[in-house]
């Protein structure tokens, strides 16, 4: 009888066990799926299947956690129970992190070319021989998309001249932890490398600074190397920056 009951307890843990493990290999898929696009280990489209699966385990993980918290309930098995929410929060964590990125994607235009000047959008030169494909503005349809989802991404004017406008860019620039390509204080242009920190994509940003008087007309362009939408990246990158160098003192 006592080796019978020593089996049935045995066995009451197996599907917190289950569940707890699902969960957790859900979390080092999902944390592997940035990083190994990062350090090269893979193709960034391969991490985004990784990403999806990583997010269907921990759904399943998330379904044999409350199974397993049930059984472990009806069992009165404390340790059960514990697994079961190990695996209920780390397999919430799995799944709804890459479901909440796709329901943002949704809201935002398949865009991934961002200016603050849609009409003539600063021009990069030094970043060119760095990206794998041409840095044409994609026109009209672009400009078109981009102004109906980030209205207020327009030229700042700073009440500075030229120089310190520069300046205070380049400041700016590097306290955002852009990686600096070219600056050119004579015609007025930063170019730099804004690199992501799960995934490791590479965007790219130039600053474009005219005279205007006594006051200086500051527009940016941050522009995403791989893929076709950047769900608000660089528009919310520009947004910073902006919001940054108007406060800046001068």
């Amino acid at each position: 009888m006592k080796t019978e009951t020593k089996a049935t307890g045995s066995s009451g843990y197996l599907l917190p066990i289950v569940a707890a493990a699902c969960a957790l290999l859900s979390l080092i898929l999902l944390a592997a799926s940035g990083f190994g696009t990062k350090w090269g280990i893979w193709h960034f489209r391969t991490g985004f299947s990784i990403l999806k699966y990583s997010a269907y385990l921990g759904l399943v993980s998330v379904l044999l956690g409350l199974a397993a918290g049930a059984v472990s309930l009806k069992g009165r098995r404390p340790a059960g129970i514990l697994l079961s929410f190990v695996a209920l929060f780390c397999g919430m964590a799995a799944f709804g992190l890459p479901y909440s990125w796709k329901l943002k994607a949704q809201k935002y235009p398949r865009i991934h070319d961002i200016s603050t000047d849609v009409d003539n959008p600063p021009r990069f030169v030094a970043v060119v021989p760095l990206r794998p494909g041409a840095l044409d503005y994609g026109g009209a349809a672009v400009a078109a998309q981009q102004l109906k989802a980030y209205p207020d991404l327009k030229t700042l004017v700073l009440n500075v001249p030229k120089e310190r406008a520069f300046q205070s860019a380049l400041e700016t620039a590097r306290e955002m932890g852009w990686a600096i390509v070219a600056e050119m204080p004579a015609e007025g242009r930063i170019e730099a490398t804004d690199t992501t920190r799960w995934f490791g994509f590479k965007d790219d940003i130039v600053v474009r600074i005219f005279p205007a008087g006594e006051r200086s007309l500051v527009d940016v362009r941050s522009v995403s190397r791989v893929g076709i939408s950047d769900v608000g990246t660089n528009a919310q990158r520009i947004r910073s920056f902006l919001g940054k160098i108007s406060h800046r003192p001068t």
